[in-house]
Order: structure tokens, then C-alpha cells, then sequence
């Protein structure tokens, strides 16, 4: 799949290059009016998500001052004796959470550390690096933040890599804390030279392939284009595949579940759904907890929440979960409208 291929509908290009994002590089190609107004939807969408970003941030620092204050009315109101007993309690359940933080934290390591022996192989290619401006690799790298996260709390986490790791993508993703401690791969050369004894067992994953995926391979290698291109770039990955002789395949979306207006998802999205397949063995649950609500038609997500109500609270409360492990994460891409075309 390729991250941001086609548009729902594919017309010709039109408009003045004078339309174009002014953020593009020379060598972008002019976005048809279907491009241009999903673009503008995009950008909306962004700005949006920014203001909640420093709502939420504002609240937060609100909710933390009243909290602090409201401790401090509390401790003035008791007793030396009191005071120092529930002092001593919030202190041992500090220490209660650090130290759960800290099994949680070696159990993470444990399960990435053997999945580089027993894990899926998922690769993520940065190849494409070179058509992207500053902001889509900025953007690319909170994914690939976020695909790290997620594979760290995943049961079944997959053994990533991260291919032709090189300039700004590279300097980007070395500023983030901790990334020179994350258990990956981190391979500046190709995919094609990093695993050429195994060619045989890559598989890049396009829309644009006629062979739908239906299992996990634990010998192939899958491959997800590392690619913001904002449907600049049709067909691109399944080109490079076929130039380098590989095997394609797209997930089976189609067969589960109908999208709405957008065909795209993110490369997070993408590897989140590759490891939600490999914890649960079921593409539809895989697909309605990755995808978005808004990128699918109502009918499809009546029919899987009617069949959801009756698997009782157990799903729901795994939703819950999951929606409070997700805020964990600062500004995670989970939602963006920009990333891998689906297709199918």
C-alpha cells in the first residue's frame, strides 16, 4: 500500500502551477481539482486537530494546578500526624507506579528483543524520502513514532525496519528522545541489498496489486512505502516492485468493509493493522479498530457495531482501553487523512 496514492477518482491534472502548494518541490507534479480540494480538506483538518491539540494541553495544565491546590488545602486542614500519614501514602503509590512503569517497561524490551528472532519482518521504505518537503517528512516521522509505540504494546509485536534510513529523514528521527535506544532496525541501505539473499520473500504492499493478502507469511517480508506524497506519486510503489522483480499484494479491505470518500490511510494505520492481524488472526476486527469511522460508509460500521453489541462489554471495554492507551502518545498521526492508499 502505498502511502498517499490515488485519489477516489483519478481525473487529469489541471489548475496553474500558481495553485500548487507553495511547500512543494520543484519536481512536484500539479494536483487535479479532486487532489486539490482533498488537500484543502486536509489542511482544514490539521488546523483543526492543532486547536484541540492546545485545548486539550491547556485543560491539562488547569486540571494539574487544581489538583496541586486542592492537596494543599487538604494537607492545611489535618493534623501534623495526618498530614505525614497521607503524605507517606502518595508516596507509596508513586513508588507503586513507578515500579509497575518499570516491569511494563522491561516486559516491552523483552517482547521487541525476540521478536528480532521470532517476529513478523515488516519494513517501512524511506527510498522515496527524496520527494517529500520538510513538513511531510516531519509528518512521517510522528508515524513512524507512533508505529514504534504501538509495536512496543503490541502481544505480538513485529520485528521493524526501517530501510534506506539516510539525510533529512534520517537527521529528523535522530531528534526524537530515545531514538538511538529503540529496539529496530535502522538500515541506510535499500531493502533490495539489506535482504538480497531473501528477494524471493519481499512483498510490497500497493493498492494497485491484483493479489489480495489473506495470511501473514512468517517467511515474507512486507514492505510499506514511507511515503506523504498528498497523491502526487500514482503508482509508484507497485512500478518499483515490478522494476525490481518482487511480489506485490494489497490487504483485503473490499472484502470486510466499504470506504467512503477517502481512499487513504497512514503508514501507522497500516502497520497497526498488520499487527492487530497478527495478535487477533481476524482481518475485520483488524480493520474496525485501525480505521477511522469517518473513512468508512455508515453501513459497514452499523453492521459491525450491531454485531459488536452483541459480543457484550468485553469489546468495549477493549475499546476503552485502547482509546487511553492511544492519548498516551503526544499528537499521534492516527487520524490524519495522509499516508497509504487503500484501494482494493
Amino acid at each position: 500500500m502505498q502511502t498517499a496514492e490515488a485519489t477516489e477518482n483519478g481525473e487529469d491534472a489541471v489548475g496553474d502551477q500558481s495553485n500548487d502548494d507553495a511547500s512543494h518541490p520543484p519536481s512536484t507534479q500539479p494536483l487535479s481539482k479532486n487532489a486539490q480540494k482533498k488537500l484543502l480538506k486536509q489542511q482544514r483538518f490539521e488546523a483543526k486537530k492543532a486547536e484541540k491539540k492546545a485545548a486539550m494541553k491547556e485543560h491539562k495544565k488547569r486540571e494539574g494546578e487544581r489538583k496541586r491546590k486542592e492537596w494543599d488545602q487538604m494537607l492545611e486542614g489535618v493534623t501534623e500526624e495526618e498530614r505525614k500519614r497521607l503524605i507517606d501514602s502518595r508516596k507509596g503509590l508513586r513508588k507503586e507506579r513507578m515500579e509497575k512503569r518499570s516491569e511494563e517497561r522491561e516486559n516491552k524490551i523483552q517482547r521487541l528483543t525476540a521478536s528480532k528472532h521470532h517476529g513478523q519482518n515488516i519494513v517501512v521504505d524511506f527510498e522515496f524520502s527524496h520527494l517529500m518537503t520538510t513538513s511531510e517528512i516531519h509528518s512521517l516521522v510522528q508515524q513512524i513514532m507512533y508505529c514504534y509505540a504501538i509495536n512496543g504494546r503490541s502481544t505480538s509485536p513485529g520485528h521493524l525496519w526501517l530501510t534506506s534510513l539516510q539525510g533529512e529523514m534520517e537527521i529528523q528521527l535522530k531528534r526524537l528522545p530515545g531514538f538511538d535506544k529503540w529496539i529496530i532496525e535502522k538500515e541506510d541501505r535499500p531493502y533490495i541489498e539489506a535482504f538480497q539473499d531473501r528477494k524471493e520473500h519481499l512483498v510490497y504492499l500497493t493498492a494497485d496489486s491484483e493479489n489480495t493478502l489473506d495470511e501473514l507469511d512468517p517467511m515474507n517480508i512486507y514492505i510499506v512505502g514511507g511515503l506523504v506524497d498528498r497523491n502526487r506519486w500514482k503508482g509508484i510503489t507497485m512500478k518499483k516492485a515490478k522494476e525490481q522483480g518482487i511480489q506485490t499484494a494489497k490487504l483485503p479491505i473490499g472484502n470486510y468493509l466499504k470506504m467512503s470518500s477517502s481512499q487513504v490511510l497512514t503508514v501507522n494505520q497500516v502497520i497497526e493493522i498488520l499487527l492487530k492481524f497478527l495478535e487477533t488472526k481476524d482481518w475485520k476486527t483488524s480493520f474496525f479498530q485501525v480505521i477511522p469511522q469517518r473513512k468508512r460508509c455508515e453501513s459497514a460500521s452499523e453492521e459491525h457495531n450491531a454485531d459488536s453489541e452483541r459480543e457484550g462489554n468485553e469489546e468495549k471495554d477493549d475499546q476503552i482501553e485502547r482509546k487511553r492507551k492511544s492519548m498516551e502518545l503526544e499528537s499521534p498521526p492516527h487520524d490524519e487523512s495522509i499516508g497509504t492508499d487503500l484501494n482494493s
